[in-house]
């Protein structure tokens, strides 16, 4: 989760909305998603960026969650991190959500964990050619190295290198995500 700040979230948005009101609708995003998933039945660590932002986050954790800086790099970098350290401190599966998706609901991440019973990759493919989830019970890191992010192509190099090392896929519902003005229409229009 990318700290609430204008200027630095929905950069797309903030294009045609300007930086505060960009950063306005992100925070309307949060308060939507969030509060859902203060009762899922898994752990849940909140990785937030810059590193720094812990204490801008916080309001929108529950109190049982862990509060993780992302670290440096790329997007990509920072998935790979997080399934890593995720396997090193002992969890057999890791579901990794981003904060533009409000229509995720803790079913469809109930869905997720279960696919990782018999999957070896879970994928929740958005609208824009990308993931708005991504899940596996250990690292692949070819899945997260050269991506194009930000690109219609995300989920198509993501899916393609899947296929090329072997793994087991499995695709959730595909759902919008809100990164344009017209998306931020449709969203408050429901």
């Amino acid at each position: 989760m990318r700290a609430p700040r204008p200027g630095s979230v929905k950069t797309r948005l903030a294009a045609e909305l300007g930086v505060d009101a960009a950063c306005d609708a992100y925070r309307q995003l949060l308060d939507r998603l969030l509060p859902g998933l203060r009762l899922a039945d898994m752990a849940v660590e909140l990785r937030h960026t810059p590193d720094d932002a812990a204490a801008e986050v916080s309001p929108w954790a529950a109190a049982s969650w862990e509060l993780a800086a992302q670290g440096e790099g790329d997007l990509g970098a920072r998935l790979e991190r997080a399934v890593l350290q995720s396997g090193a401190a002992g969890f057999a599966r890791t579901l990794i959500i981003g904060t533009d998706c409000p229509d995720l609901t803790l079913a469809d991440l109930r869905e997720a964990r279960e696919a990782l019973s018999s999957n070896d990759l879970v994928l929740g493919p958005a609208e824009d050619g990308g993931y708005w989830l991504i899940g596996m019970r250990r690292c692949h890191a070819e899945l997260f190295r050269s991506i194009p992010w930000g690109t219609d192509q995300v989920l198509a190099v993501t899916l393609e290198r899947a296929r090329a090392a072997g793994l087991t896929v499995e695709l959730l519902r595909t759902l919008a995500d809100v990164d344009t003005a017209a998306d931020w229409q449709r969203f408050l229009a429901r």
